[in-house]
């Protein structure tokens, strides 16, 4: 793979996944290769990669867009990820040293942060909420589960991104995180699944 190719992509993907390009915002190439400095090339390829996560849809005629997701495609997408993600925490339970825990616990700390300081952060809590659920795949030492991962979108996306939390569902969130930690500290990998697999799917903050 060309480097301007995963340039491209790792770009678009994080603008898409911290809410940068909103669900329905027109992608298009000319634009953003000019953007990244790079040709046209590289970002069509880099936006059939998005399409084949589902990240991007293509329309004859008008282009690549952010994907749109009904209630029905974040379920599916949310619970495959909740079983992978399980299996993961539960290898993980065993094998994180304490210095990986200390460091999901500053992660989650950092997430608590920016969710309910003064002014939200919401780019910060997804980047610090992505290193946490990374962290937990590096260390259940699966390759293969890491790749299957790799290619399911996040769950902040699914979520239809941290943007649409409620301080209710924040919150929720927040306590999953130290119950997982508390799974870890005591190297129980089926409690650290059970956490895992009873995650709810957060509800958005509907407006007045």
């Amino acid at each position: 793979m060309a480097a301007s190719e995963q340039k491209a992509y790792d770009a678009i993907r994080q603008a898409i996944t911290s809410g940068a390009y909103g669900t329905g915002a027109h992608l298009r190439a000319a634009e953003l290769a000019e953007r990244l400095d790079i040709s046209r090339t590289p970002v069509r390829e880099a936006l059939r990669r998005l399409h084949a996560e589902g990240l991007v849809e293509f329309f004859a005629n008008r282009g690549a867009f952010v994907a749109r997701w009904s209630p029905q495609d974040a379920a599916e997408v949310f619970d495959l990820r909740l079983l992978l993600e399980s299996h993961a925490a539960s290898r993980a339970a065993g094998r994180l040293s304490a210095a990986q825990i200390e460091a999901l616990a500053a992660m989650t700390d950092r997430m608590e942060h920016h969710a309910f300081g003064p002014q939200r952060n919401i780019a910060a809590v997804t980047q610090a909420n992505k290193e946490f659920h990374g962290l937990i795949i590096a260390a259940a030492s699966n390759r293969r589960l890491a790749a299957m991962l790799a290619g399911t979108v996040e769950m902040a996306l699914v979520s239809r991104t941290f943007g649409a939390y409620s301080d209710i569902s924040f919150a929720h969130s927040i306590d999953h995180h130290r119950a997982l930690l508390a799974a870890f500290q005591a190297k129980d990998g089926i409690w650290a699944a059970a956490v895992m697999t009873n995650w709810a799917m957060p509800t958005p903050m509907v407006s007045a």
